[in-house]
């Protein structure tokens, strides 16, 4: 899944990698009581378990962090595994808004609220800066040829 993409597209993989690695080593570290507090009720009100979900999140955002940054012949399919991350943590920011937790400075339910659109924002632009995005859109002409 070789695609080629263009210098901005690079420049903002890249931004993106550059914050998932700190986000990851935030879970890890100095922001893991936060991210805690942003695990859906419906999972687990468990703390070992809460904990659990946040430090292998975090070694998730780690990988596909420094993967974004590196490129290279992953960068597609490391756009379509993030963007499926963004989706599958997206509960946790629902969770948030439902449950009116404040945390990383959203401490009102219109910051909650502005969060959860900006989601598929975060989606479209990882796929976009990969080429995860032509891939998927081009993949049913590759395959009738």
């Amino acid at each position: 899944m070789q695609i080629k993409t263009i210098t901005l597209q690079n420049i903002f993989r890249v931004l993106l990698g550059l914050a998932m690695l700190y986000i990851g080593i935030g879970h890890l570290t100095f922001s893991r009581i936060e991210f805690q507090a942003q695990v859906p009720t419906w999972i687990t009100n468990e703390e070992n378990l809460m904990d659990f979900v946040i430090l292998a999140s975090g070694v998730v955002e780690i990988i596909l962090g420094a993967l974004m940054v590196l490129g290279g012949k992953l960068k597609v399919i490391t756009g379509i595994s993030l963007a499926i991350f963004y989706i599958l943590i997206f509960p946790g920011n629902i969770n948030q808004y439902v449950n009116n937790i404040d945390a990383f400075g959203l401490n009102t339910d219109s910051k909650r609220l502005f969060r959860l659109f900006f989601q598929p924002i975060l989606v479209l632009w990882t796929l976009w800066s990969t080429g995860g995005l032509y891939y998927l859109i081009n993949r049913k002409k590759r395959t009738k040829v």
